[in-house]
């Protein structure tokens, strides 16, 4: 009977540096939820320029940062 081979591979930095950005950029979906909303009130307020967003090609990004800023900015806890 063979004996399983096991193969330990450690992560690059860049690789580790590139899941971190990708866990800090949002789809409008991911946003949706964040905020629980509609995925079409995170459209309605990109068009209105009211949250912070980009595109990548022809989608919405959201950079998780950033709209932390905005909603502290835009809430009325003060």
């Amino acid at each position: 009977m063979a004996k399983p081979i096991y193969h330990c591979q450690s992560v690059p930095n860049f690789a580790i540096a590139e899941d971190s950005m990708q866990e800090n950029l949002l789809t409008a979906e991911q946003v949706a939820r964040y905020l629980r909303v509609d995925k079409f009130t995170v459209y309605r307020l990109v068009t209105k320029k009211k949250i912070p967003a980009f595109k990548v090609g022809n989608q919405w990004r959201f950079k998780r940062e950033l709209l932390d800023e905005w909603l502290k900015k835009n809430s009325n806890l003060d």
